[in-house]
């Protein structure tokens, strides 16, 4: 979907890249500078695939850190997908597939209250030890 809305924008015009590539002056409004070639496709085609795999796949622990917090995977989670998850909902969800083993340790660096660290429990066949994981969304009242 993000291909597709990317391409719906630069049909409009609504993107820096169709103005450079039609030889257009600029907008004096700048955003942010144009990606060269095809590279924001590239790139809005890599991310349409990593949302998609995320629910099937657990892919997002291969861009985490060996140890991390609930609170960094749900907002890595939540930087893929673009949305606000309900954290209660997504730490349910990511209880049941079994994804993360708690390693005892503590992270004190968090500002509040200590938060566990957590790693990612691979399966001893060295594939996946479940299914990708839930996004429950957070209603938007």
């Amino acid at each position: 979907r993000v291909l597709e809305r990317y391409e719906l924008l630069y049909e409009a015009g609504l993107v820096a890249e169709c103005a450079r590539d039609a030889g257009l002056p600029e907008a004096g409004i700048r955003l942010g500078a144009a990606m060269t070639s095809d590279h924001r496709r590239i790139l809005a085609t890599g991310l349409a695939r990593l949302r998609g795999k995320i629910k099937y796949r657990p892919v997002v622990f291969e861009l985490m850190p060996d140890r991390f917090t609930l609170s960094e995977l749900q907002r890595a989670v939540e930087a893929i997908l673009g949305l606000t998850l309900h954290t209660q909902n997504f730490r349910r969800a990511l209880e049941k597939t079994r994804l993360v083993t708690g390693t005892g340790q503590m992270e004190t660096s968090t500002g509040g209250r200590p938060a566990e660290l957590f790693t990612y429990r691979r399966d001893p066949s060295g594939g996946f030890a479940a299914p990708g994981l839930a996004t429950p969304r957070k209603s938007a009242d």
